[in-house]
């Protein structure tokens, strides 16, 4: 792949569905579809919004290391990040990806305490795509 930047965060852009993982207490992984990241800074940051309470913000606020995984069924690709997730509460971030409408699912608003942003931070992947898989490490 010439340009992974490139290639991996155009793919990115036109999904609709993200694929988050975690790690629960016993070492397994739990795994859930969610929307695209509200927000992406390159391949190497992504910020997605869920509610404080949820599974997902327990089990990152115990152990950080998280995968998410983005495909493109049309052309049957597909690329994994790894790296850590960060459970951010502060004003700034969650004011930087709230959208309008977002009441819905956090009536108090952007300072609705079972309103949370997830911080990914990728540090390598792997990309699939025409019968071929590479890695890539995120710089």
């Amino acid at each position: 792949m010439r340009n992974v930047e490139k290639t991996v965060g155009n793919m990115i852009d036109k999904v609709g569905v993200s694929i988050i993982s975690s790690v629960d207490e016993e070492g397994f992984p739990n795994t859930k579809a969610m929307l695209k990241p509200r927000k992406r800074e390159g391949i190497k940051e992504f910020y997605f919004t869920t509610n404080t309470s949820s599974m997902r913000v327990s089990e990152y606020t115990k152990n950080s290391k998280a995968c998410i995984y983005f495909f493109d069924k049309r052309f049957f690709r597909g690329v994994m990040l790894k790296g850590t997730m960060e459970v951010l509460q502060d004003k700034t971030s969650k004011e930087m990806i709230w959208n309008d409408g977002d009441e819905m699912y956090y009536p108090k608003g952007v300072t609705d305490p079972d309103y949370c942003v997830l911080k990914f931070t990728a540090q390598s992947g792997r990309f699939y795509s025409n019968f071929k898989s590479e890695n890539f490490d995120v710089l």
